[in-house]
């Protein structure tokens, strides 16, 4: 049975949990449409959530992959099209560190950005006839979502496995991460976290459908 890779990552910043960990973890071992999933956890910081990604790519040869992260203060679930070799983090890492204009990628060669190989209009479509509102992002940023993006395209596409869908998923916050936020601060719109599993489940069920 084809496996689908499903990443979140570990919460971050002043967030006291990451939603993308939380429907991660509860699809793990999922079976639909004759895929199973198997979740696992990034870390906040380049180097080794670099390292996980490149393990977890070689030890399960998944069929597809579907990178997921936070991004509070999003209204909504948004698939990105674009990710780009640069880091510029506007806050630090897990680790302490920040990077100014730096290659996310320092291979020779390595594209200026690469494109998800997601079906991303089914998707969507997918998550309208589910009742959930969602979008096409052009941006992912420049922070470890992004990083990691790039890295699992630049990676399938040197070992030849153009042909495995690859992309990234960014949810919102939900109630435990917005209700974090300090009241001199502006307020974050969020989801329930049923809500965001839904999306990454409706997400992940479409992916299936692809595969076949």
């Amino acid at each position: 049975m084809p496996t689908l890779l499903l990443t979140g990552f570990e919460p971050f910043h002043t967030h006291p949990v990451n939603p993308s960990a939380e429907a991660a973890g509860a699809l793990d071992g999922m079976e639909v449409g004759g895929v199973r999933v198997q979740s696992a956890l990034l870390p906040v910081e380049p180097g080794a959530a670099a390292g996980t990604l490149f393990g977890l790519l070689m030890r399960h040869q998944p069929g597809a992959v579907l990178l997921t992260g936070l991004a509070a203060g999003r209204p909504q679930v948004t698939l990105e099209r674009v990710a780009v070799n640069v880091m510029d983090f506007r806050i630090p890492d897990n680790a302490g560190q920040t990077y100014r204009d730096a290659p996310a990628c320092t291979d020779a060669g390595a594209p200026t950005a690469l494109l998800s190989t997601l079906p991303l209009r089914p998707i969507l479509a997918a998550w309208r006839e589910a009742g959930i509102p969602g979008d096409i992002s052009n941006t992912a940023g420049l922070y470890v979502c992004n990083f990691v993006m790039y890295h699992a395209l630049h990676h399938l596409a040197a070992e030849g496995r153009t042909h495995v869908p690859c992309g990234f998923l960014h949810v919102p916050a939900n109630a435990e991460v917005a209700l974090a936020v300090p009241e001199d601060r502006p307020a974050l719109p969020y989801l329930p976290q049923s809500e965001i599993t839904r999306a990454v489940r409706v997400a992940v069920e479409t992916l299936a459908g692809h595969l076949r």
